[in-house]
């Protein structure tokens, strides 16, 4: 059982997502987490970036679709970075994680937050 991971926390990024107009219009900032499995263990050998999965190029991917694709649900958003980062078929599965801090709701909250984890169908 796989039990490496690779994490990319709290990553900020400036997107037009939302249900309303003016949050796809004016934008806000979004945080996202995202963790995933892969196998470890040729690059803990090797100490080449050949033998693993490059968060940089994760990282350039998630930005891309932050800053310049517009969803208007959390959960349509999550979904899409997740099967992006699938398609590495050396990756076994993914968390997602994404916060809203500036969410249209009548009271106090910190964030709204939405967690998925999906796998390679194998």
């Amino acid at each position: 059982m796989l039990s490496d991971k690779i994490l990319l926390q709290n990553m900020m990024f400036y997107g037009f997502h939302g249900v309303y107009e003016y949050e796809r219009t004016i934008g806000q900032r979004f945080f996202v987490d995202v963790e995933y499995e892969v196998n470890t263990r040729a690059a803990g050998v090797t100490d080449n970036l050949q033998d693993t999965i490059d968060y940089t190029a994760i990282y350039a991917l998630i930005k891309e679709i932050m800053e310049k694709k517009q969803f208007q649900l959390l959960e349509a958003l999550a979904e899409h970075i997740a099967g992006e980062i699938l398609k590495q078929k050396a990756i076994a599965a993914v968390t997602v994680r994404l916060r809203k801090p500036a969410v249209p709701l009548p009271g106090q909250v910190d964030f709204i937050q939405i967690e998925i984890l999906r796998r390679q169908n194998i």
